[in-house]
């Protein structure tokens, strides 16, 4: 497979290591929208961790120049509306999520079945993120993702509290707790081999979807297989 790497970061670098590892070819690494623009049209994929910024920026660009993306920058899912409507329009495939480690999309999994099951009896559910000074967005996409789904299954608007400090890679804690016991699901990352992983994963998926998906979703599609 033929991938090219926009944002050649901590996690481009990380993605790369794997691509490599993996036997697929790096056909290009941008690092600003000048080194983009002069990528050709063609079949290859793009792997994009960027900033919400920069991808709203080029995003039409992105979609214009790459057979199929993997979005795996956070933060701009307000636009995610007029990013679909241009992908659609384009008849390219995206893949996008709010976390892209396959750890953290196991927790997902865990975190519906479990908000589901105590739905049923009188607890009350939390979640606290932390993550390292840098992280520009709070609360995280990540729990984000786990409000909607508990949320969707116990019927409760729940809190979510966010520290930003240091050099923390990523945790997030889930808790429900009762007048008499507290259950607790932890997910701590510690390092990013993870996420380039899960954006791997679904650079080889793309051939299996049509249109645009979340990663979430295509990895419980491809959860039996791995």
């Amino acid at each position: 497979m033929k991938i090219t790497l926009n944002g050649y970061g901590k996690m481009g670098k990380e993605i790369e290591k794997i691509l490599l590892q993996r036997e697929h070819t790096v056909e290009a690494i941008c690092d600003n929208t000048k080194q983009l623009i002069k990528i050709p049209t063609g079949d290859s994929v793009c792997i994009d961790f960027t900033t919400p910024d920069a991808f709203i920026n080029n995003y039409k660009l992105i979609a214009d120049k790459f057979s199929g993306v993997v979005v795996g920058t956070t933060g701009w899912y307000k636009s995610l509306p007029e990013v679909k409507k241009y992908f659609e329009s384009k008849n390219k495939k995206l893949v996008y999520g709010t976390n892209f480690s396959v750890g953290v999309n196991i927790l997902f999994e865990i975190a519906d079945f479990a908000s589901s099951l105590l739905s049923k009896f009188n607890y009350a559910p939390y979640i606290i993120e932390l993550h390292h000074k840098e992280k520009k967005d709070s609360p995280s996409g990540t729990a984000g993702t786990l409000k909607k789904i508990i949320n969707k299954n116990t019927g409760k608007d729940i809190s979510v509290s966010s520290v930003r400090s240091g050099f923390i890679k990523g945790i997030h804690d889930i808790g429900f707790e009762s007048n008499v016991d507290k259950i607790n699901i932890r997910h701590e990352a510690y390092s990013r081999e993870g996420l380039a992983l899960g954006a791997v994963l679904a650079a080889e998926w793309l051939d299996k979807i049509n249109g645009i998906i979340d990663f979430k979703d295509l990895f419980k599609q491809n959860l039996k297989n791995i």
